[in-house]
């Protein structure tokens, strides 16, 4: 990948790419605005998190006049799963299939998602083991 891994995002940089890929495209200043709708935050304090997003290859400028217009050079979709993998990576692999069942459960979904999931579910159960064993520590699989 060309950008950083998503880990090395803040909570800040995250708010300022969905504005960025909500909008496409958009100059700092409407950025601005919709950033302090929203935050409490300074137009010094978006203009550093916009630059720092520049600088990890998250974002584009094209200069527009006077202006500069900033594109996101990564799909949403792909940064959240990413951000979503990084996370499950860390755990333990026998516990995966209940914390994706409690985020399908908590988490606002359309149904043409979850026809998707429906029919990926239906693809996946046909290699899928009995049990998933615990990789927690090498040598006890069974233990968790």
């Amino acid at each position: 990948m060309m950008h950083e891994t998503v880990n090395t995002i803040s909570d800040s940089e995250w708010e300022v790419m969905r504005i960025v890929w909500t909008l496409q495209s958009a100059s700092s200043t409407q950025i601005i605005e919709e950033l302090q709708a929203k935050k409490d935050w300074t137009e010094s304090t978006i203009k550093t998190l916009l630059r720092r997003l520049v600088k990890k290859g998250l974002l584009a400028t094209k200069k527009d006049g006077r202006r500069f217009i900033y594109s996101a050079t990564v799909n949403q979709t792909d940064m959240m799963a990413e951000a979503a993998q990084e996370l499950l990576n860390r755990m333990c692999d026998m516990h995966k299939g209940e914390v994706i069942l409690k985020l399908l459960n908590d988490s606002p979904i359309s149904k043409n998602d979850l026809n998707k999931m429906k029919k990926e579910i239906a693809i996946k159960e046909k290699t899928a083991p009995k049990m998933v064993p615990c990789n927690c520590l090498p040598g006890k699989e069974k233990i968790c």
